[in-house]
């Protein structure tokens, strides 16, 4: 961003990144202390002092954009566990490495020369990690792709069908995700061949009478291999005990339990066992609906597998490209979505990987690769080593730990980046959308404070932007560690809020 003499803004923007920016970072301690910012410290002091957080850890975090002045700092230089606050080091590093502008690209190709409408070999269906596949805007890629297949005049493919997911290499889950998590919808498998967000949705409906089987039910069709045990219906006074469990590993889903008769149907979501199968299955139904026969067998490609003879020479036959990078970062981060957050760092470390001029000695993988990128990324924005330790995407893992500080580090930095305004729109506005739709409504914050929710058990953070009611532009980070309320205690969001609110609602200047 140039510094103009007509935009005096983006100067004070520059200057306040080369303060900030620096290896000090020492704003609070060599910025004179002005009465609003003891008045405001005062107030935070208060609130995070209640006896009731005494064994928890509070981090905060608070810089005015207008002047530079840290207004706020507590335990600013302490380690924490992010949560979901850590997706905004995924964001920043996409933006940096594969642009706002980067779509991913799911394709269909072949080395069968085509004779009288037979495609003499495999199709294949190759993803490169788009993580709306089957998604809004997207719900009929598999009719879209049958489409393009059939202008090549194909009316049957002599092969097989296989599934490509074999772009990310690694593990189908982040470091440091628990076991007991795999199952859920918030710990689906990254994959490079993605669909329907890797989610299948159980419904358990209760049968025509007590002693009857309920009806378990897949949407999609197939989402999960295998379904094992029954649940029962019940008397109607009956309480609900549904249990459905699917082990690490396994394409097997065991119920057991009951439902009560004349209950409403009981939803789930949890994660498919194996998304690129499930894509190529919906490929399949819609190459049939074409009149496109497929003769073998559907296959997956999973990493390791390796058969580069399989893709050498292939051509393309249909090819769909995703939204821009910054509407998939949009969609990933209001709604807090894991598997798009897990998916950009993975496709940013295939681009690094492609990039690097000398290879590792030993393996890594396509998150190790992201990992590395971002570490670079940090080193140049000027955030100190070991300020931020990032071990995957999505800010699931408990290894995650980042300090306030170095937070807001960052937010500052993306601040005065050329795409800041698409960066800032794409937070979660309060009261508004997002994961703070139901979040500070009716306050000084609504439709002001752009910020970024992590929250898992014990953990509890909020970090962003707002504009206080004196007109100063803040970047904040606030971290909650080691707390969960005792009974009849205000919600851990409540108390974050809490912070954030005294930040908006603060009349001092910057």
């Amino acid at each position: 961003m140039p510094c103009l003499p007509h935009h005096p803004r983006s100067c004070l923007l520059l200057i306040l990144i080369a303060a900030l920016l620096g290896p000090a970072f020492a704003a609070d301690t060599v910025a004179p202390v002005t009465p609003a910012d003891s008045a405001l410290a005062e107030r935070i002091d208060a609130l995070i002092g209640q006896p009731r957080f005494a064994r928890a850890s509070w981090g905060i975090a608070v810089v005015s954009l207008d002047s530079g002045r840290t207004r706020y700092a507590h335990r600013a230089d302490r380690l924490a566990q992010p949560a979901s606050i850590a997706k905004l080091f995924t964001a920043a590093v996409s933006l940096a490495t594969l642009g706002p502008d980067y779509r991913f690209s799911t394709r269909l190709l072949s080395r069968g020369a085509v004779h009288h409408g037979r495609l003499d070999g495999h199709l294949i269906l190759q993803g490169s990690g788009d993580p709306t596949l089957g998604t809004e805007g997207s719900t009929d890629w598999a009719q879209q792709l049958a489409a393009q297949l059939s202008v090549h005049g194909i009316r049957e493919v002599e092969g097989d069908l296989i599934a490509d997911d074999s772009r990310f290499t690694g593990p189908s889950f982040g470091t440091g995700w628990e076991a007991g998590d795999l199952q859920s919808w918030f710990a689906v498998p990254s994959s490079a061949l993605s669909v329907d967000e890797n989610v299948v949705r159980v419904t358990v409906t209760p049968g025509a009478s007590p002693g009857r089987p309920a009806r378990i039910g897949l949407a999609p069709a197939g989402g999960i291999a295998a379904i094992v045990g029954k649940i029962a219906t019940a008397p109607a006074a009956s309480t609900s005990d549904i249990n459905l469990y699917r082990a690490p590993g396994s394409s097997t889903l065991q119920v057991f339990g009951s439902i009560p008769a004349q209950a409403s149907p009981a939803p789930f979501r949890l994660a498919m066992d194996d998304p690129p199968r499930q894509a190529a299955r919906q490929l399949r139904t819609a190459l049939a609906a074409r009149g496109i026969r497929v003769q073998g067998d559907i296959r997956v490609r999973h990493w390791p597998a390796h058969d580069d003879a399989l893709l050498a020479h292939a051509r393309v036959l249909g090819e769909l490209r995703s939204p821009p990078l910054m509407d998939v970062l949009r969609r990933g981060l209001k709604r807090s979505q894991n598997l798009y957050l897990q998916n950009l760092l993975l496709a940013v470390g295939v681009r690094e990987q492609a990039l690097a001029e000398t290879p590792p000695a030993t393996f890594r993988d396509s998150e190790a690769w992201g990992i590395h990128a971002l570490d670079e990324l940090l080193e140049r924005i000027g955030i100190e080593p070991g300020a931020s330790q990032l071990v995957e995407g999505t800010g699931l893992s408990r290894r995650n730990l980042v300090t306030p500080r170095a937070m807001v580090r960052l937010l500052v930095y993306m601040a005065v980046q050329p795409h800041a305004a698409e960066w800032r729109a794409a937070l979660p506005l309060a009261g508004v959308d997002g994961s703070l739709a139901w979040r500070m409504r009716g306050t000084v914050a609504a439709s002001n404070l752009q910020a970024k929710t992590g929250s898992m058990s014990g953990v509890h953070s909020l970090a962003g932007y707002v504009t206080t009611a004196g007109g100063d532009q803040l970047a904040f980070a606030i971290m909650l560690d080691n707390y969960e309320p005792l009974a009849g205690a205000p919600s851990a969001n409540h108390d974050v809020d809490a912070v954030a609110l005294l930040l908006a609602s603060d009349r001092g200047g910057g």
